[in-house]
């Protein structure tokens, strides 16, 4: 099975295993305080019911007329500021339920809106989180190198150290902040900024939402609005960093895989090719003789060989070219070609400045590095098969 494959089940399994571990715990921690909370409730309604000698029918007219009467508790909410509030929750998708569009055009104007922007949000806030980023790293190179430190590299534990530090200090930041404005305990200005910079926007804590401070504090709700951005795109910088990185991992195996299928389609290819070349040439090199021959095979085993003088280098192109792809020098080809037409016609491919090696030394060098190899001395064409380098 392929890697990705198996790494998509498993996936998938451990977000299941998750979500069932989760419902486990909210179930513990939450089912008996709802229960009570319902039965609590219960009896306050029929206790107003019995006080101001209510129906059934008049009690649930008031109740709606209270739940309708909730967003307006906090003053005016379409107003430029309470709308440019609104917008931000839809292309954030915070979402937080405490507004929303009552005519036909603006929740058609809400979907259209959304289809665009949220496509844009996400680009941005991603592209200025790799900016965010490359620019830590850049600082923190810097800064190694002036302590004088003998590793300046910056590696990806320092990197996500540093977002995960930036993204507990934008919390807490913020959670001092709303505290003090809302008159929240710290701990629920905590929650509420974790909700809302994770995007999850339950609604039970919505900043901007008393006294009409929309319309009465605008300095609370610039600070407002910019908090929220620039918690976000600190969020977005420590999910660049850590969350895209893994999410590219199938996209690179594919890739992997794709060059991985395409060589062996390749060598394939090269290695029919270079079989009936081979069966064809046979009888002729026969015929003709044990020199050239001899040459050629004695050649051929000399893969990748670097003497001990090192403008030498010698390389089977007969065997190099239908095994893992390699650039092969060009006057490694056109000694190939010398080779062969010393022998035919010796003196017929005099040394260029591009084929002539510039040792001044008769022997060849590869004597004085393998004991093996010193019959090669003997053809005296494989001097020319030198490639400078």
């Amino acid at each position: 099975m392929k890697r990705q494959n198996v790494r998509t089940l498993a996936l998938i399994m451990c977000t299941f295993t998750y979500l069932l571990v989760g419902a486990a715990v909210f179930d513990a921690l939450e089912s008996e305080e709802e229960t009570a909370e319902r039965r609590r409730l219960e009896a306050k309604s029929q206790e107003l019911k019995n006080k101001y000698n209510l129906s059934a029918e008049s009690y649930r007219e008031l109740e709606w007329v209270v739940l309708k009467l909730k967003p307006h508790k906090a003053g005016v909410q379409w107003k430029f500021a309470g709308s440019f509030y609104f917008a931000i929750t839809v292309i954030t998708t915070i979402g937080y339920g405490h507004a929303a569009p009552s005519t036909d055009g603006g929740k058609v104007f809400c979907m259209v809106y959304a289809l665009l922007g949220i496509p844009l949000t996400l680009v941005m806030f991603q592209s200025l989180g790799e900016r965010i980023n490359t620019f830590v790293r850049y600082l923190l190179h810097r800064i190694k190198k002036c302590l004088g430190m003998r590793r300046a590299e910056v590696s990806m534990a320092n990197m996500v150290t540093i977002g995960f530090f930036s993204c507990i200090s934008t919390l807490c930041i913020g959670a001092a902040a709303f505290s003090y404005y809302e008159h929240w305990s710290f701990f629920h200005a905590y929650y509420y900024c974790f909700i809302t910079l994770t995007t999850i926007g339950f609604g039970d804590y919505v900043a901007l939402q008393k006294d009409e401070a929309l319309q009465n504090n605008p300095q609370y709700v610039a600070f407002s609005f910019v908090y929220i951005l620039t918690g976000l795109t600190v969020i977005g910088a420590f999910l660049n960093l850590v969350v895209l990185r893994f999410m590219t991992m199938n996209a690179e195996d594919e890739k992997r895989d794709a060059e991985h299928r395409a060589l062996l389609t390749r060598n394939g290819q090269a290695s029919s090719v270079h079989t009936t070349d081979t069966a064809s040439s046979a009888p002729t090199a026969v015929a003709a003789g044990g020199g050239g021959g001899g040459l050629r095979n004695v050649y051929a085993e000399v893969l990748h060989f670097q003497s001990m003088c090192s403008c030498l280098w010698y390389k089977s192109r007969e065997k190099l070219q239908y095994s893992i792809p390699m650039i092969i020098p060009r006057d490694l080809s056109t000694s190939d070609t010398c080779v062969e037409q010393s022998h035919s016609s010796p003196g017929r491919c005099p040394e260029t400045p591009s084929n002539r090696c510039f040792c001044n030394a008769r022997r060849s060098a590869i004597s004085s590095v393998s004991t093996g190899l010193h019959s090669l001395s003997a053809f005296q064409g494989l001097m020319k098969r030198r490639s400078s380098v």
